[in-house]
């Protein structure tokens, strides 16, 4: 009997090929850095989820203009179809698709949709958190708190749904004797009686470049204009240069956001014993260095670290080292990495934060130093 050549048809376009693989990727790189390595890797999970996003936004504009198997019209189904797939599944008389079928339509939207909602509940969260972004000059810290909660709930119901995804596919794959993942690389599929197609749509590729390129133009321009505006609640206190020459001699001169108003009159009430030191100053300039401080105290600034530094340790109210925040924090690090050089103590914080100074804290600058020669 001759061999009779498969005839393979094309099903998915080389974007949705590139769409597919590469949100994967974005989305794993995302998820690693979010999940299993140190917040210093913040910076990359941001890249990743914003490449997700431009991605996301493409497909969308993909599936308004695009080819018949990537148009979300062909292949969305409402309740009563997908119900009774479901029901053709249980009695193995589902028909094949060489598009999406609609139970997998139904996850395309469901992935789609927290994809996005994570997206944004993240740039607020990093708006209202860390004041950075193109919300942060709109969002309070308790807001971008929540917002970051629900980024993390987000994170692992996408997490459920990859899994399900994944799933879904080897069990399609599994009961039409297809290849999936091959045909999601290659964008053919072999053709077979009884096929359930996609209606054919017109390609217009020349609208979607241009949508998708102006949008993505216009949001990029838009969140760098928006991320260059004066974040929300951080005043931009003027520096103080006494306050930084003498407090330079013994320490680093901390930021005044680092803790309450109180603990800061305290603290230069009490120069004279000031941490086993005498560090008295003439009433003049104690007068005006405690008024700066006062007026830039912690509860004057809405930063994660001002909120966090405010939560003192009552035993030991003016030592930050000593708060629960810190101590939390620092927790996994031994005191003998602070004893090296050029560390030498845990209050050195810009031995490893380089933004320290100004009290932002960032986790980017985060990077603690190899051990140098005394």
């Amino acid at each position: 009997m001759a061999h009779t050549q498969k005839k393979m048809v094309p099903v998915w376009d080389r974007f949705i090929r590139l769409f597919h693989w590469g949100l994967f990727g974005f989305v794993a790189i995302a998820a690693a850095t979010g999940f299993l390595l140190s917040p210093s890797w913040i910076n990359l999970h941001i890249w990743a989820g914003t490449a997700a996003g431009a991605l996301i936004l493409a497909r969308l504009f993909w599936g308004i203009w695009g080819s018949k198997n990537a148009r979300f019209a062909g292949f969305i189904k409402g309740p009563r179809v997908v119900a009774a797939h479901i029901a053709e599944l249980r009695t193995s008389k589902a028909p094949r698709h060489l598009g999406h079928n609609p139970l997998g339509a139904v996850m395309i939207v469901a992935l789609l949709s927290s994809a996005v909602l994570l997206l944004f509940t993240g740039a607020a969260g990093l708006g209202g958190v860390f004041k950075t972004g193109p919300f942060g000059f709109a969002l309070a810290y308790d807001f971008g708190r929540t917002a970051l909660s629900l980024h993390e709930l987000l994170a692992i119901a996408l997490m459920v749904l990859v899994a399900l995804h994944i799933g879904g596919a080897l069990f399609e794959g599994h009961r039409t004797k297809d290849s999936l993942v091959k045909a999601m690389i290659k964008g053919r599929k072999e053709a077979r009686i009884g096929d359930i197609e996609t209606n054919d749509v017109m390609i217009r590729p020349f609208t979607v470049v241009f949508l998708s390129g102006g949008s993505l133009a216009l949001l990029f321009f838009a969140g760098v204009w928006l991320s260059a505006k004066p974040p929300y609640g951080m005043p931009r206190a003027a520096p103080n240069p006494v306050y930084a020459d003498e407090c330079s001699a013994c320490h680093i001169a901390y930021a005044p956001s680092l803790l309450p108003a109180q603990n800061w009159s305290l603290l230069m009430a009490g120069l004279d014993e000031h941490f086993g030191e005498d560090a008295s100053l003439d009433e003049e300039t104690a007068a005006d260095i405690t008024s700066w401080l006062i007026e830039n105290a912690a509860n004057t600034v809405d930063s994660k670290p001002a909120h966090m530094f405010s939560r003192i340790n009552p035993d030991n109210p003016l030592a930050i080292t000593e708060t629960p925040f810190w101590k939390r924090t620092h927790l996994a690090i031994p005191d003998a990495v602070f004893a090296r050089p050029p560390i030498y103590d845990n209050g050195n914080c810009v031995a490893c934060h380089s933004d320290a100074r100004s009290g932002a804290f960032y986790p980017a600058n985060i990077s603690i130093p190899k051990e140098t020669s005394p």
